[in-house]
């Protein structure tokens, strides 16, 4: 029978902010300031497209999608930023296996559909300089909920 290696790993450490209790605060406070920021900034912009009726074109369509994942994954990303401030806070420096691994998927899912989303946008403009007496004809309601749908699909996809 031969031996091997049967360790397996329950939590990794989180290390990488400084652990000096008078620093902690500062830190605490300037990465919850910048997630406040981006999450009421997002939301925002979401609901202005959402309530004015003139933004009701694809592109402001495209802008809201992108927006509302904006929310989850932005600069500083709603996947890693509260895990952050809890351990900022507390002193359990640690994050269970399967808790690395989710906030991998979501890091992933949202990166990926951040850059289909921008290349969707890309295209809209595309035909709006290119084709500009087409483009109503092209970019019609159901294209556009499709290329957004394939995106969400695909990110989906690519993270697993």
């Amino acid at each position: 029978m031969r031996l091997e290696n049967q360790s397996s790993v329950p939590e990794f450490l989180l290390l990488g902010l400084p652990n000096q209790p008078e620093q902690k605060g500062m830190f605490f406070a300037l990465f919850l300031g910048m997630y406040l920021t981006t999450v009421l900034g997002n939301l925002l912009i979401v609901l202005l497209i959402r309530l004015d009726s003139r933004l009701h074109t694809p592109m402001y369509f495209f802008l809201s999608h992108l927006a509302f994942t904006d929310v989850s994954f932005s600069s500083f990303s709603s996947v890693t930023v509260p895990k952050m401030l809890i351990n900022m806070h507390n002193w359990d420096q640690s994050i269970p296996y399967a808790g690395c691994v989710t906030q991998m998927y979501f890091f992933v899912f949202f990166v990926c559909i951040d850059n289909l989303l921008l290349g969707v946008m890309v295209y809209d403009r595309y035909v709006a300089i290119c084709h500009p007496l087409y483009y109503t004809t092209i970019m019609q309601e159901n294209l556009c909920i499709s290329l957004v749908a394939v995106s969400w699909l695909f990110s989906c996809s690519s993270a697993m």
